[in-house]
C-alpha cells in the first residue's frame, strides 16, 4: 500500500518547515514537485531550495505539469474537472515509480487543511493511504508579520474568499474577516473606514505589508499588487479586515 504524505511547508520560508515535515521528507521514497509553467517557475524553485537545505540524503524527485483549469461560468464544475485532471497526473506519476515508491511526499503551501484542495484531490485516488503533516498558514504568517492578534477580545473570526466577499459583501455576524484567494480588489466593495492588514509573499524575502483604512491604502494596495505580480509573474497575498468601530 502506497502512502501519500501531504506536507505543509508554510509560506515558502525554509525556516517555516517543521521538524515533523523534515523527518517525513527525508523518509520519503519519492517527492512530487508540481510545475505551473515558466511564469510560476519560482514556486517549484522554492520547493527545490527547501529540499536542498533539509534533505540529509538524496531522495528521488518527480516533476509533473499541473493541468490548467478551464475558465468557464460553472466555477465549481470547472474546479472539479480540474481536480480530476490533477488526480490523474498524480496517479500516473506515482505509478511510473512503483513498486519502489511506497512513501510519496507532496509539499503543500501553507497547510493542507486551509483553503487548499490537495486533500480533495487525494481522495480521488483509490488504494492510497493519506497522511497529513500540518504547516504554518499564510494567515498565521500575516498576523505575525503585522504583530497583531487574529481576533478581537472574545470575538469570532470568519475566514472566506475574495469571490465570496465580492459577491456577498460582509458576512452577517462577522467581526474580523480573513480573506484568501482574492484575484484582486474584492475589498473595494466595503466601506472606506474598514481597516485592512494586507500582505503579499508573507514569510518570504519578497514580503510586502500594508496597513490602514481602505480610504487611506486601497489604491496603494491595488497598485502594489499589480506591480509585484508583473515583477514575479505570480502573487500570493492575504488580508485581514475589521470594520470601522469594531477595532
Amino acid at each position: 500500500m502506497t502512502t501519500l504524505w501531504l506536507i505543509g511547508i508554510g509560506t515558502g520560508n525554509p525556516d517555516h518547515v517543521t521538524g515533523q515535515a523534515i523527518k517525513a521528507l527525508n523518509a520519503a521514497d519519492l517527492i512530487l514537485i508540481p510545475r505551473k509553467g515558466t511564469a510560476k517557475s519560482d514556486l517549484a524553485e522554492v520547493r527545490e531550495l527547501i529540499l536542498s537545505q533539509i534533505l540529509t540524503a538524496p531522495v528521488p524527485v518527480a516533476d509533473y505539469d499541473v493541468p490548467q483549469r478551464a475558465d468557464q461560468e460553472d466555477y465549481l464544475g470547472a474546479v472539479n474537472d480540474w481536480h480530476d485532471a490533477i488526480a490523474k497526473v498524480w496517479a500516473e506519476t506515482i505509478a511510473a515509480h512503483r513498486p519502489d515508491a511506497q512513501n510519496v511526499a507532496l509539499m503543500v503551501w501553507g497547510d493542507p487543511s486551509l483553503y487548499d484542495s490537495t486533500l480533495r484531490i487525494a481522495a480521488r485516488l483509490p488504494g492510497l493511504t493519506v497522511k497529513v503533516i500540518p504547516g504554518i498558514t499564510s494567515l498565521q504568517a500575516l498576523t505575525a508579520a503585522h504583530a497583531i492578534p487574529l481576533n478581537t477580545l472574545a470575538a469570532p473570526v470568519t475566514i472566506t474568499t475574495g469571490r465570496q466577499l465580492r459577491d456577498h459583501g460582509w458576512p452577517e455576524g462577522a467581526t474580523t474577516l480573513a480573506v484568501m484567494l482574492d484575484k484582486g480588489g474584492a475589498f473595494t466593495v466595503l466601506p472606506p473606514d474598514t481597516e485592512i492588514w494586507w500582505g503579499a509573499y508573507v514569510g518570504m524575502p519578497e514580503e510586502t505589508l500594508i496597513h490602514g483604512t481602505l480610504a487611506e491604502v486601497s489604491d496603494h494596495i491595488l497598485a502594489t499588487r499589480a506591480r509585484l505580480r508583473a515583477e514575479h509573474g505570480w502573487i500570493m497575498d492575504i488580508y485581514l479586515l475589521r470594520r470601522g468601530g469594531d477595532v
